[in-house]
């Protein structure tokens, strides 16, 4: 199952397009593979965010 990676609920319960709104401005809050919290840091150059189980995002 694949996970919406801003509010971590399932792609296929609903309709994500506020969250896909959302995700333009901001980083990623939950891993799309397991739906855990990430780790995430903000940096003036982009951002970074860690998940436990499948490692790191960056941008």
């Amino acid at each position: 199952m694949t996970y919406c990676d801003r509010c971590g609920e399932p792609l296929a319960g609903g309709s994500h397009d506020a969250c896909a709104q959302a995700r333009t401005l901001e980083p990623p809050r939950y891993c799309t593979h397991c739906r855990r919290r990430m780790k995430v840091q903000v940096l003036p150059s982009g951002w970074s965010a860690a998940c436990v189980e499948h490692g790191v995002l960056t941008r």
